[in-house]
């Protein structure tokens, strides 16, 4: 039976584990949209690819907070079971201009809980790069994870 792909099955999926050819794309496009660069060869030799891989690639990568504006984000945390942890998590999405649209908390076990949020994030405004990072960074954050993106 013959294999059949999707073309527009998207992925997320960490910057480590991204080819540098691809890192160098987006390098590119941002040159161009800076105006760094006048042409794409310029930008193209900035990075070091070819011209080709640059038109092989440019629309098919871009950074995250591009195509996640105005879009619903559920990811997955864990963290320690301490007073203001929530709060803080909840602080970060708010200053990131992002909506909870759902929440939910388990028990925490081994004084470790699970938190699932559905998060929209503001056309124009919301930022999910940087609330992720944010988030990622705290202090009794165990583990994030994007589980999914509408």
């Amino acid at each position: 039976m013959p294999k059949t792909t999707d073309k527009n099955k998207y992925f997320v999926v960490r910057e480590r584990a991204v080819p540098e050819v691809l890192l160098n794309v987006v390098a590119a496009k941002k040159l161009l949209e800076s105006k760094r660069a006048a042409t794409v060869q310029e930008a193209a030799d900035a990075v070091g690819i070819s011209r080709s891989s640059f038109y092989k690639y440019k629309d098919d990568i871009f950074p995250f907070h591009e195509e996640a504006k105005g879009k619903t984000i559920t990811f997955i945390i864990q963290m320690d079971d301490e007073p203001g942890i929530l709060s803080n998590v909840l602080r970060a999405i708010a200053e990131n201009h992002g909506n909870i649209l759902t929440i939910h908390q388990s028990i925490p076990i081994s004084g470790i809980a699970t938190l699932t949020l559905s998060v929209q994030i503001l056309q124009g405004e919301g930022d999910a790069e940087a609330m992720v990072d944010d988030i990622e960074h705290m202090e009794g954050i165990h583990y994030l994870k994007i589980l999914g993106r509408e």
